[in-house]
Order: C-alpha cells, then structure tokens, then sequence
C-alpha cells in the first residue's frame, strides 16, 4: 500500500459466505490485481503498514480475507466448509466478483505461501479468468518442504551449539510421512526458524513481536475484527486445510499452465522450501514463465524487498516479458502473437 493512500472496506457475500476485502488504489483504467493471502487464515493487508509494499502505484489491488479468515470471519462457520476444494471455488468466485466489479476482462493473481497453493489451482482450472499468475513463496510439495526445514535447523542448530533446541528437534522428528506434524514440533518450529532469519522475513525474530502486536496497531481494523483477525488464524489452524496442503503435491497436480506465471522466491525461505519452488517452475510447461531469486530475503520478498517486486511487476509482468527472471528460470516468450522477441532459454 502507498502511504497515505486510501482504502475502501467492503463486505459481500460470494459463493455461500460472507468475503471481506480492503481495496487500495482504486482508479479507473488501472489493471486490477487480486492478492490472496497466506495462512491459512493469515490476512496480509495490514503488513502494508510496517512493510509499505506500493503494489496500488501499479493496480487497483484487491486484498481479500479468506472463508474464516479476518473481516471474513464468522462464529458459525462450520468446519466442514474448510476444504482446498472450497477455498479454490471461493478465489474463482471472488476473482469472478472482482471482474464484474470493475468491468474487467481478466485481472492478475498475486497469491503468497497457503495462498499460492490454492491460487495456483485456480489459475489452473480457469485461467482465461486472468492475465498473469504470481505465485509468491510457491507452495509445491509442502511436506517436502518441512521436511527439508527440520534437516536444517537441526544441522545449524548443532553447529551453533544451541543443545536444548536440538534436544526439542530431536524429539520430534519430521518426515515426508509426518502429516499430521507433531504438536511437540509445532510449538518450536515457528521460534527456531525466526531465530534462524528463514521464517516470516529474514530480520524477523519472533512472531508476538513480529506480527502479533503490529497487528494491533493496525488503524484499520474495528477492535472487534483485530479479535477476528486471530480467532480466524486459530480457526484455520485447526481445520483440516494444512494437512491437505501438506499432502497435496502440485508437482504432479499442476504440471502446465495456460497462462503466463511468475515466481518470486526468497532465497533464505524455509518456511517454504526456495529450492523445491524453484525446481517446480523449471519443470513447470507454460506460454511465459520467469522465476525471481531474492537475495535478501526470507518468505516475504514482495514486503521484504518492495522496490525489486515494484520492478518486476512493472517491467515483466504488466509487459508480459520475463527479461529480469534469473538465468535459465525463464521461457521464451517468441511466438506470441504480437510479441517480435525471438529470444530462447
């Protein structure tokens, strides 16, 4: 969000459920870009206020809060309505919204981390809906990636000598078979990997300090929905949504888009592994793709280093080019109609 722009709050009931959203930059003519938050249940606009992102220089930005989640909380939801299959309907039903709000043929998705993995899906089954994909932190094959996380900090934690923490990994060891992951993981899997600098954002050392009492500083929430915006995340956490991310492997899910995708990585991430996002876009088959390493930063590269998304989506995507995507990450985009580039990757 650019400071000192202005928001606008709404609620609308979309696919069975009431969704709320914050729009920013709302202007017309300006392309529009549905964000779909990560999680599940962690809505991501009010970050805008300690990590300013500028996205709405560039588009009318949509910040939708997931079923459950936020402004979209509500007590009598029923568990039974968190499902991938749901949420995926719910992202087409909102983009769907979001076009006719604003007149738009197709709109661009930005999706981060839980939200990538649903995002994808849905650029997947209806990609003339949209006219691009950005798939932030790619959730590919997630317990993989948790895997691969827990080998890490076991490794670097006896390196540095920290013998109770290695204590605590060792007893709760995690496998591509752990799914459910253990409760005695979780309780020190968020802290480990914040004081590694590979979780939320690589300077970000504690989630209580790091999100939790920002977001209660946020000036536009209502009291009652800085509640909300928590008793979501518990909500979520306890429905069935992440262990269906766990299993789910969109390496084999999602072989081909039909549309074209970008990638934005931190190369410090864990949280969700870089290494196996960037072996998923590699072998991804789609008209243009490019995937962009971030040097600095952890799982939050567009909040961790804005001006270099502020380029990429200005440069490459609004373009439709994928000159600034990393060596060999990259397609050609020869071919396309109009487009007089002949380069090969």
């Amino acid at each position: 969000m650019t400071p000192g722009s202005i928001s606008k709050k709404i609620r609308v009931r979309v696919n069975g459920a009431a969704h709320g959203m914050f729009i920013t930059g709302e202007r017309p003519g300006k392309p529009v870009l549905l964000f779909v938050h990560g999680g599940p249940g962690m809505p991501e606009y009010w970050l805008t206020q300690r990590y300013p992102f500028p996205i709405d220089e560039l588009f009318t930005v949509v910040w939708w809060e997931q079923r459950g989640s936020g402004l979209s909380f509500e007590s009598g939801i029923s568990p039974e309505e968190m499902t991938s299959k749901r949420f995926v309907a719910d992202t087409l039903a909102v983009s769907n919204h979001v076009r006719d709000r604003y007149g738009a043929e197709k709109i661009y998705l930005m999706a981060h981390s839980w939200g990538s993995y649903i995002g994808l899906q849905a650029a997947e089954q209806s990609p003339e809906l949209y006219r691009a994909y950005i798939g932030v932190a790619q959730i590919t094959h997630q317990i993989e990636s948790e895997a691969l996380a827990y080998e890490y900090m076991l490794q670097r934690y006896r390196e540095l000598g920290k013998t109770r923490i290695v204590r605590r990994l060792e007893a709760s060891p995690v496998t591509e078979e752990t799914i459910p992951l253990p409760d005695s993981y979780d309780a020190v899997r968020d802290r480990a990997m914040h004081r590694l600098g590979v979780g939320t954002t690589r300077d970000m050392r504690s989630v209580v300090t790091g999100l939790f009492l920002p977001s209660w500083r946020s000036p536009e929430y209502t009291p009652r929905e800085k509640v909300n915006l928590w008793r979501g995340k518990i909500f979520s956490r306890r429905s069935g949504l992440r262990n269906e991310m766990l299993a789910a492997d969109l390496t084999k899910r999602v072989p081909a888009l039909r549309l074209p995708a970008y990638f934005l990585h931190g190369r410090h991430d864990y949280t969700v592994a870089y290494e196996l996002s960037r072996a998923y876009v590699r072998q991804l088959a789609a008209p243009l793709k490019g995937f962009y390493t971030y040097e600095h930063s952890a799982h939050s590269p567009m909040f961790e280093e804005p001006d270099r998304t502020l380029r990429i989506l200005s440069e490459d995507v609004l373009p439709g080019r994928n000159d600034l995507a990393d060596d060999g990450d990259q397609n050609s985009a020869a071919g396309r109609p109009g487009d007089p580039r002949s380069r090969s990757s």
